[in-house]
């Protein structure tokens, strides 16, 4: 009597018997994407096996980028002043330019006092200079002695460009791939047999939520990172867009299909590059920052990893 036989075709592995369904993810390596020249400091790690993707500002529905903000800013709760509360100020008036350090307009006197004047603050005449210290902030105008000329705030940084600085610090990094079928060799998932996706062992720098503060021009800016989503290129035409880490794949799930992150091939990938698809996903991350009186937001996408599964076909003979 004729019986049914049932055998797979897994065309990437060179025989039936060898091929190995393994459920697990997948590891890669760390490079240096960004280096401080002056300290040889890795300024921006991507773990990504592949060609990382250069961060740009998504068009997506998800929180907007904000801005610049101003690089002068008045705050005087360092020296007690809670009113007005701290926030942008023009660069420059006729009462001289913005010190953020000093919190004032400065402009040097003219003349200068006389010798023994307590404006110079045990000093002489000529050793540094006295200025007017303007706060229309607060109604106060005092003297203030100092050894070199005050910088001129409004040619420093703005709060975004210290925020990439903080930002700088994180070290973000492409996550690391969590997928069923596991790549490599030995490995061939099944067409119409769910794939799943997910972040394998989340942290601050590949998913945060991770904090920074950085300091340049008189001014602190502190910066919260997180990703927004996950978007991945499955290799075959299709993009997944996952709002999660999502749900890491255990044998006891069978041919479940992923609740949260998942996809299905309709095709083989025995025509494909290497015989297998190659599967990338980019983060779109959200790092909102604060300081300086002001906020804003960050957008950032392109942090990438790429990884390659096989997909053969399932054929039914009979005998």
């Amino acid at each position: 009597m004729r019986g049914l036989l049932i055998r797979l075709l897994l065309g990437a592995v060179a025989t039936a018997s060898a091929a190995v369904l393994a459920w697990s993810p997948s590891y890669a390596d760390s490079e240096c994407a960004q280096m401080d020249p002056s300290t040889a400091e890795c300024l921006l790690w991507i773990e990504v096996p592949g060609t990382p993707g250069t961060p740009a500002m998504p068009t997506d529905d998800g929180p907007k980028d904000t801005g610049a903000g101003a690089a002068c800013f008045w705050d005087g709760t360092s020296q007690g002043i809670v009113d007005p509360p701290p926030g942008p100020v023009p660069c420059s008036s006729a009462d001289g330019f913005w010190s953020n350090a000093y919190h004032c307009y400065l402009s040097p006197m003219d003349p200068q006092p006389l010798a023994g004047d307590p404006a110079w603050q045990g000093h002489e005449p000529g050793d540094g200079a006295v200025y007017n210290c303007t706060q229309p902030q607060a109604g106060l105008v005092i003297t203030i002695w100092a050894q070199e000329p005050p910088a001129a705030s409004g040619s420093g940084p703005t709060p975004r460009e210290v925020a990439q600085l903080a930002i700088d610090r994180m070290s973000l990094s492409a996550i690391n791939i969590g997928i069923v079928p596991k790549p490599g060799p030995d490995s061939v998932g099944l067409v119409g047999m769910p794939v799943w996706m997910w972040v394998q062992s989340p942290d601050e720098q590949t998913f945060g939520p991770i904090t920074a503060s950085a300091s340049a021009g008189g001014m602190t800016i502190t910066a919260t990172a997180k990703v927004l989503r996950v978007t991945w290129d499955m290799g075959d035409g299709t993009e997944v867009v996952c709002e999660t880490a999502s749900t890491p794949y255990l044998p006891s799930y069978g041919r479940k299909d992923s609740p949260d992150c998942g996809h299905t091939y309709e095709k083989s990938s025995a025509r494909e590059p290497d015989e297998a698809y190659t599967v990338t996903a980019t983060s779109s991350w959200v790092i909102t920052w604060s300081g300086a009186g002001q906020t804003g937001t960050i957008r950032l996408n392109g942090l990438n990893r790429s990884t390659q599964i096989q997909i053969g076909e399932a054929q039914v003979l009979v005998n």
